[in-house]
C-alpha cells in the first residue's frame, strides 16, 4: 500500500479520484471545503486507511500535517473557475501558483516520491492551429487560469529534474460527471430549472471542445500514475471526442424531455474572455500506456443531466 495525499479530495474529480485509490492505499484529503463537499467523500471518514484535513495548498501548517509519510500527491485542489481567473487575477495567482508552489516545496522537504498535477489541455495550449493538439504545442494560453496552470507545469518540471521527483502534467479535456457543480452542463441545467422553456446560451453554439466523462479520467489518471519511470512527463487526458456547444445544449434539453424549449445564442465568438473556442487534445501517448475510454461523450452528458435530477430535482 502507498500513502497518497489527494489536494481537493473532497472536490468533483478528487471525490471520485478517493473513491477508487482508498480500496488499495491509505488516503490523505486536503480540502478546504470552499468549493468541495465533505459529503462527497462521508462514506470514508471512519475507515482506518483515510484521514480527512480540512486545510488550505496556500497554508504551509496545513500542508505539513497532510505530507506526513505521504509516498505520491494527486494535486487537483485549485481556484477552477477561468471567468474568476479574469476578474481577480492575483487572487487566481494565490491560489493556483503560489499555493502550488508551497505544496511542491513542502513535497520535497517531505521526500515524496510521485507528484500528478491536474493542468489543462485547453487553456495551457490557448488558440492553436494543430488539431488534435499534442502535448509538443507550445503554450499560448488566453486567461490568467491557463496562465498560471502553464506556470505550475514549468516548476514540475524543474522539481523531478533538480530533486528526482517523478512528476506528470496531466493535461485534462472538460471532465464532467457526478459531483460535478461548474461548468457549462451544470449552467445549462440550472438556467432550465429557472425557465424551462428557454436556453441562453453564451456565444454563437460554434464553440467545440474536447470533453470526458469522470470515471475514465479516474482511470487515466491511475494508469498514468502506475506508468510514470522518472523525470517529468505532460500528458493529455481526454476521450478522443469533442462536441460543440450547440450539440450540448440540445442533449441537456432533450435529456430534460423539454421538447418546446428554445435555445437561444448571445451572437459572440467567445462564450466569455479567455474562453477557448476550439479545443481538441491528441491523446496518443494516453493510449500508448493502455488506456481506452470507456463512456461516449453523449452518453456522458446523458448521465450527468441524470445525476442532476436526481440531486437537484427538476419540475417539468
Amino acid at each position: 500500500m502507498s500513502r497518497v495525499l489527494v489536494t481537493g479530495g473532497a472536490g468533483f474529480i478528487g471525490s471520485h479520484l478517493v473513491d477508487s485509490l482508498i480500496e488499495k492505499n491509505d488516503v490523505v484529503v486536503l480540502d478546504d471545503l470552499s468549493g468541495g463537499l465533505k459529503s462527497n467523500i462521508e462514506s470514508h471518514m471512519s475507515k482506518d486507511n483515510f484521514r480527512f484535513i480540512k486545510g488550505s495548498i496556500t497554508s504551509n501548517d496545513d500542508l505539513e500535517r497532510a505530507l506526513e509519510d505521504v509516498d505520491i500527491v494527486l494535486h487537483f485542489a485549485a481556484q477552477p473557475d477561468v471567468r474568476l481567473s479574469v476578474q481577480k487575477p492575483y487572487w487566481d495567482f494565490e491560489i493556483n501558483v503560489v499555493g502550488s508552489m508551497k505544496l511542491l516545496d513542502e513535497s520535497r522537504k517531505n521526500d515524496v516520491a510521485k507528484i500528478l498535477f491536474a493542468s489543462s489541455g485547453g487553456t495551457v495550449y490557448g488558440e492553436t492551429d494543430e488539431f488534435p493538439t499534442p502535448e509538443s504545442t507550445a503554450f499560448r494560453p488566453i486567461s490568467n487560469y491557463g496562465a498560471a496552470k502553464g506556470a505550475v507545469e514549468m516548476y514540475l518540471s524543474s522539481f523531478s529534474t533538480l530533486y528526482g521527483i517523478k512528476c506528470a502534467s496531466l493535461r485534462f479535456a472538460n471532465i464532467i460527471g457526478s459531483r460535478s457543480t461548474h461548468g457549462v452542463i451544470y449552467d445549462f441545467f440550472m438556467k432550465l430549472k429557472r425557465n424551462p422553456s428557454r436556453l441562453e446560451v453564451l456565444g454563437d453554439g460554434r464553440q467545440e471542445k474536447s470533453y470526458m466523462y469522470v470515471s475514465d479520467a479516474v482511470d487515466a489518471t491511475l494508469c498514468v500514475s502506475q506508468n510514470i519511470d522518472g523525470g517529468y512527463l505532460p500528458i493529455n487526458i481526454g476521450s478522443g471526442e469533442r462536441l460543440k456547444v450547440s450539440r450540448i445544449a440540445e442533449l441537456v434539453v432533450e435529456s430534460l424531455n423539454l421538447e418546446e424549449a428554445r435555445i437561444e445564442y448571445t451572437g459572440s465568438k467567445r462564450g466569455w474572455a479567455g474562453d477557448v473556442v476550439i479545443t481538441d487534445i491528441d491523446i496518443s501517448l494516453l493510449k500508448s500506456l493502455g488506456w481506452q475510454p470507456k463512456t461516449s461523450l453523449e452518453n456522458g452528458v446523458r448521465k450527468y443531466v441524470q445525476w442532476l435530477v436526481n440531486t437537484y430535482g427538476f419540475d417539468n
